[in-house]
């Protein structure tokens, strides 16, 4: 190549990345193992960073599939040599908290048929779903949360009535309500609700409430 092709080469890679760098679509140019070799801005703010931390990065990771024969297919194909448009169906966790919704098109892109294609991998935004709402907290009162970790260390109503400063009946009464608040059948029951809602602290003996770990 001579050295006014090598200027003319360089000035049209310069104009392409200019163009690649400020067209709203969001734009990645991958390996055909699917690792980010270039990603534009727009692609990059879907993923709530900047292109140069995109490099590197595999596309179906930052895009999750949603058909997962969709993509054994692709490989196949691109295995082969099929120089195809192939799309997938992703989701992906927006900038905002959200879950995003869309589809991924890969076009294989090379100088010859010969040579191994990169990938032209272009990004269509369908939708957002909210974001999910957290659980609110379980709340239990400093009393219930103390018969709860003594039941769970094999204490007797009375013995738990001892130790909290209650009645027997006192004890029976909160073991009652908090039944009725969880649905539990038994003693059992509730020390093992009392566990999964996060109530009592977990590896820690003699048990605790998980507000005192």
């Amino acid at each position: 190549m001579g050295e006014r092709a090598e200027r003319d080469a360089v000035v049209w890679r310069n104009r392409a990345l200019m163009v690649f760098d400020r067209v709203s679509v969001p734009v990645a140019v991958c390996d055909v193992y699917g690792a980010v070799l270039l990603a534009n801005p727009a692609m990059a703010a879907e993923c709530g960073t900047s292109p140069g931390r995109l490099r590197g990065r595999e596309v179906l990771e930052l895009f999750r599939p949603q058909e997962e024969t969709q993509v054994k297919r692709i490989a196949e194909a691109l295995r082969l040599r099929h120089r195809s448009r192939y799309q997938v169906s992703v989701c992906w966790q927006a900038p905002g908290g959200g879950e995003r919704y869309g589809e991924l098109t890969a076009d294989p892109v090379s100088d010859s048929v010969e040579e191994t294609p990169a990938l032209l991998v272009m990004l269509r935004v369908l939708g957002e779903r909210a974001p999910r709402e957290a659980a609110p907290p379980v709340r239990v009162t400093p009393v219930e949360a103390r018969i709860l970790a003594l039941l769970a260390g094999g204490a007797t109503t009375a013995r738990a009535a001892r130790e909290t400063g209650l009645t027997t009946d006192g004890v029976t009464y909160h073991l009652r309500r908090l039944s009725a608040r969880w649905d539990a059948a038994n003693r059992t029951e509730l020390v093992a609700r009392a566990y999964a809602l996060g109530v009592l602290a977990a590896g820690v003996w003699p048990p605790v409430p998980a507000s005192e770990e």
